[in-house]
């Protein structure tokens, strides 16, 4: 099982400027993780104006240390969305994405998540539900725009099953993806995202190889919104059954733990105990 973690773990330094990452890295092996995986943020220390020199330097530390870059995550694109109504945003949104691209394949990373659009977001403020047909279109066009630089960086699509209210079932993400015929574009799996509206176990089956990497989270049903996310193995999603069709569908990628820097919570430390049980499952 290859271990991961989320930058997003890790706690701000003491001025509050996000984490540096050669520390969080550094952290990261020590505590026993394979992986980590890096975000890509407005005002962070990775961000649209990252530069080739800048991203390959965290690559070789990165080496250094023995830890892995394998995937690559971002929230910029629920600021800047490719379905959005305005078309300037748009664009704006495509060539997001494409630096984006850009900045995974100077880190060496196999995997960038891509959100491809919303109708709505239950965390967005102030957005006017989209038309879905509307929205299917846009996603789709965006994604054709940037796939072939994808392709011609290497870098994989992982479209993340995400609070969008947008591609709700496994056949609907099953038939999105394949509609690109590109082993560039596949999925993202959030096990817990899922836990809302299904069961992560019958994706996961459906979407077999399709599967490029996986987010490790939990939720408790009855709570219905967004403080339903707690710790992992707290929640309601049914471990056992999720690793035994993991196995089943011969997944080999990062089960990476997406957990958010707490204050008063050693959050990497306790990520990684649960990682190691689910491990034994």
């Amino acid at each position: 099982m290859i271990k991961g973690i989320s930058y997003w773990a890790f706690a701000p330094e003491t001025d509050g400027s996000p984490c540096d990452i050669t520390k969080a890295m550094r952290r990261a092996k020590t505590l026993g993780f394979d992986a980590i995986e890096l975000t890509i943020d407005n005002g962070g220390r990775l961000s649209l104006s990252t530069t080739q020199k800048e991203a390959e330097a965290i690559r070789q530390a990165a080496d250094e240390i023995g830890i892995a870059l394998k995937t690559v995550c971002s929230g910029i694109a629920w600021e800047c969305s490719p379905t959005h109504p305005d078309a300037a945003v748009r664009a704006q949104a495509v060539k997001n994405a494409k630096k984006m691209i850009q900045i995974a394949s100077w880190l060496g990373a196999e995997t960038l998540l891509y959100i491809p659009g919303m109708v709505s977001a239950p965390f967005v403020a102030d957005i006017i539900p989209q038309p879905y047909d509307a929205v299917d279109a846009r996603a789709r066009k965006a994604l054709r725009q940037i796939l072939p630089l994808a392709e011609k960086c290497g870098v994989r699509l992982g479209v993340e099953n995400v609070w969008n209210r947008y591609l709700l079932t496994p056949l609907e993400m099953r038939d999105f993806i394949d509609s690109f015929d590109s082993p560039f574009v596949g999925s993202y799996f959030d096990v817990a995202n899922i836990m809302l509206y299904g069961h992560p176990e019958h994706w996961i089956k459906i979407l077999g190889r399709r599967i490029f990497a996986v987010h490790i989270k939990d939720f408790k049903v009855e709570v219905g919104n967004l403080n339903g996310f707690v710790d992992i193995l707290t929640g309601d999603v049914y471990y056992p059954a999720v690793m035994q069709m993991f196995k089943k569908t011969g997944y080999k990628g990062a089960f990476t733990a997406e957990v958010f820097a707490s204050p008063k919570r050693d959050m990497p430390a306790i990520a990684i105990q649960a990682l190691k049980k689910i491990e034994e499952m």
